[in-house]
C-alpha cells in the first residue's frame, strides 16, 4: 500500500497525486485533499494508475453518494457523485482551462461553468448494456469494463425513464437473442421510446412490448447488420437514433448563448455544421440569417426538414458528412460548429482556416462536448481569436464538461 495526497481531479474524473519518486497518479473516487491508500496497479515511466483502499483523511469538498450503485456495484455511469456539486464544477473549469492553454495553446483563465437546473433526474436517454439473453441489465463497473451489473434504478434519468426502466426489468427475458444494448429515450414531445440493439431475427416483440408500461412506448430493434425499424408500441416519426442533447433544458440555455454570440445574424449566411435535429438552424433562420446545415444523419435531416420556423427563411438542409458537401455551400458569414466528441474534421477546419486568413468569416461558434478535441482544433485554426470561452455543467455527477468557445478573425 501506498499513501498519496490528492491535489486536483483529471480529464475522465480521476484524482491526481504523485508517488513519492515524483511519478504523477490517477486514483478513480478520490476527491482533492483527500490522503488516501491506494494499491499501485498500473505503472509506467511518467505516470500511474492506482485503486483506492482506504481514504485516511477526508477532503471537505467530499460528498456522500446518492445512487447505492455507485459504490455497491462501482457504476461507471458516473465518476464525480463524491464530490460536492461546487467541487465538481470547480473541477471541471479546471479541466477546460488546463487543456485549452496546454494542447490548444491558447492562453485562458478558468471559464465560468453554468450549472444544471436539475442535478438529479434531467437525462432524456439511457443506454443500458445487455449481458447475457436475458440476463443482467444495466451499466459497466468503472474497475472491471468488461463486467455488467443489473440496475435497479438510475437518479440521472427523467422519472419516465425510471418507470421504463422497471417494466424492461421484467421484460429482459423476451428480448431476442443476443441483444447487445437498449437504450431508452424521451422525445421532445414527451413520447417514450425502447431501441433494442443487436440480436438475430426472427423477434416477435409484441410480447416484450407488452410488459413495458403504460402510456406504451414506441419499440425499435436494430438486428446485428440490420436498420432501425419499429416494431410494436406507439407509432412515431421522431428520428430515434438521431443524435441530440439529452439533457434538453441546459441544452438550449447553451443553443440560446452560441446564437447570441454570433451577435444577431441577421441579413448574413451562417454554416450549422454537425447540425443534427436543427435546433441551432432554427434559432439562427429565426435571428434573420441565411442558413446552411448539415449533418450526416439523414433521418436528423428529414426531421428537421418538417419543423417549420415562423416568420423566417427556412434553412437549407444537407444530408452528408461535413467535410464531403463544405464545396457545395455558399461562404459564410458566420459559422456555428457542433461537432461529436471527435471534434471537427482536419478538412474542415482547413477550410474554415483559409477562410480565416482571407478575412471571410467574421465569427465562430464551437460548442465542444470534449475539451481535448476543442484544444487541438484550435490548434488548426491559428487565424482565429479566442475571445470567449464558457463551459456548461450538462452532466452532473459525471466527469463530462460541455464548452462553447468564440472565435473571431482579427
Amino acid at each position: 500500500m501506498t499513501a498519496v495526497h490528492i491535489h486536483a481531479i483529471a480529464t475522465g474524473g480521476d484524482g491526481v497525486g504523485r508517488l513519492a519518486d515524483g511519478v504523477t497518479i490517477f486514483v478513480p473516487r478520490t476527491a482533492p485533499g483527500d490522503v488516501v491508500e491506494i494499491d499501485v496497479t498500473e505503472r509506467h515511466p511518467r505516470w500511474a494508475r492506482g485503486r483506492l483502499r482506504r481514504v485516511v483523511e477526508s477532503s471537505p469538498l467530499r460528498a456522500v453518494p446518492v445512487c447505492p450503485h455507485y459504490e455497491g456495484d462501482a457504476c461507471g455511469g458516473c465518476q464525480l457523485q463524491h464530490l460536492a456539486p461546487e467541487a465538481q464544477r470547480a473541477a471541471k473549469g479546471t479541466i477546460v482551462r488546463d487543456v485549452v492553454a496546454r494542447v490548444g495553446r491558447r492562453p485562458l483563465d478558468v471559464p465560468e461553468v453554468v450549472p444544471a437546473p436539475a442535478p438529479w433526474h434531467y437525462r432524456s436517454k439511457v443506454t443500458l448494456a445487455v449481458a447475457g439473453d436475458g440476463g443482467r441489465i444495466g451499466f459497466h463497473r468503472y474497475d472491471q469494463p468488461s463486467s455488467v451489473f443489473d440496475l435497479e434504478d438510475c437518479p440521472l434519468a427523467m422519472e419516465p425513464l425510471t418507470a421504463l426502466l422497471r417494466g424492461l426489468r421484467a421484460a429482459r427475458t423476451r428480448l431476442p437473442p443476443g441483444a447487445t444494448q437498449v437504450v431508452l429515450r424521451l422525445d421532445r414531445e414527451g413520447g417514450a421510446h425502447v431501441v433494442v440493439l443487436g440480436g438475430e431475427a426472427p423477434w416477435d416483440a409484441r410480447p416484450f412490448a407488452a410488459v413495458l408500461p403504460a402510456p406504451a412506448p414506441a419499440v425499435w430493434w436494430q438486428p446485428a447488420d440490420g436498420a432501425v425499424r419499429a416494431v410494436a408500441g406507439t407509432d412515431s416519426a421522431f428520428p430515434v437514433l438521431a443524435f441530440q442533447q439529452v439533457n434538453p433544458v441546459l441544452a438550449d440555455r447553451i443553443r440560446r448563448d452560441a446564437t447570441a454570440w454570433l451577435e444577431g445574424p441577421h441579413g448574413v449566411v451562417a454554416w450549422d455544421l454537425y447540425g443534427g435535429v436543427g435546433d441551432n438552424a432554427r434559432l439562427l433562420a429565426a435571428a434573420g440569417a441565411t442558413v446552411w446545415s448539415v449533418d450526416a444523419d439523414r433521418s436528423a435531416i428529414a426531421w428537421a426538414e418538417r419543423q417549420p420556423v415562423p416568420n423566417s427563411t427556412p434553412a437549407t438542409y444537407i444530408a452528408g458528412r461535413v467535410e464531403e458537401v463544405l464545396h457545395w455551400l455558399p461562404e459564410p458569414d458566420l459559422v456555428l460548429l457542433n461537432p461529436p466528441r471527435g471534434g471537427v474534421a482536419r478538412r474542415v477546419t482547413q477550410v474554415l482556416e483559409r477562410f480565416g486568413q482571407a478575412g471571410r468569416v467574421r465569427r465562430m461558434a464551437y460548442v465542444s462536448c470534449d475539451p481535448a478535441t476543442l484544444a487541438r482544433d484550435l490548434t488548426r485554426l491559428p487565424s482565429y481569436q479566442l475571445r470567449r470561452v464558457t463551459a456548461y455543467d450538462l452532466f452532473p455527477q459525471t466527469a463530462h464538461v460541455e464548452a462553447l468557445a468564440l472565435l473571431e478573425t482579427a
